[in-house]
């Protein structure tokens, strides 16, 4: 692949905003500098504001996103912090992957902060998903806590080594795991967001893992 210039990635950039329905890319302002995309300007709802990080994820050569977009609510999608937290407290309710009992909530001004303890990591990603799209919510602070039973260390690490040979192939060979009191730190490169993702979304599964350091490098180009 040949190497993308910083205007390539901004006009690809906004054609992947144009090109994603729940954004219509008319909100966002797109800057590049050495691969690295900051998004500015405003959209209406905490849900279009990820959806255009996950955008500009997308494109091949981009190396990181700084999501500077503000959220300014419509006044028909505006709700008061007693409404958003009625509704918060029914989806975490309702989403069956999700440890409601566990999880505390607090909303103000439309920020909600999640609080408590759940099992896995993917229990507290699951937790904030299932906030996002709430009409009034403008961002989310997850401050939940992964209260894994301890697992042993070599164990854990060969787990994880043979889950990312089963699910991301070659980037397997790339990368290096640490295992310390169940945080896992990565060190390599991987081609783009997409392949970091699959790589972190394997690990979160994982029984014993309490908390990822993402030290993952894109490149690219290699």
């Amino acid at each position: 692949m040949n190497k993308k210039d910083d205007a390539q990635l901004q006009r690809e950039v906004l054609s992947e905003l144009r090109w994603d329905s729940l954004i219509g890319g008319t909100e966002t302002g797109v800057a590049v500098t050495d691969g690295v995309v900051t998004l500015t300007g405003t959209v209406t709802n905490y849900a279009k504001k990820l959806a255009a990080q996950a955008a500009a994820h997308r494109v091949s050569g981009v190396l990181d996103v700084a999501n500077d977009i503000e959220v300014k609510l419509l006044d028909d999608e505006s709700r008061t912090d007693t409404e958003i937290a009625r509704a918060l407290r029914s989806a975490l309710e309702w989403d069956v992957l999700v440890p409601d009992q566990n999880i505390e909530s607090t909303v103000s001004n439309g920020w909600v902060t999640l609080a408590g303890s759940v099992n896995s990591l993917r229990e507290r990603d699951d937790a904030e998903r299932a906030v996002w799209h709430l009409a009034g919510v403008r961002t989310v602070y997850n401050q939940l806590t992964v209260s894994a039973a301890k697992a042993d260390t070599d164990e854990l690490r060969t787990d994880i080594e043979e889950a990312l040979e089963r699910r991301a192939d070659r980037a397997a060979e790339r990368i290096r795991v640490e295992v310390s009191d169940g945080t896992v730190n990565l060190w390599g490169r991987v081609h783009s967001w997409q392949e970091k993702s699959a790589v972190i979304g394997s690990i979160s599964h994982a029984p014993g893992v309490r908390a990822v350091n993402d030290h993952l490098r894109i490149d690219p180009y290699f």
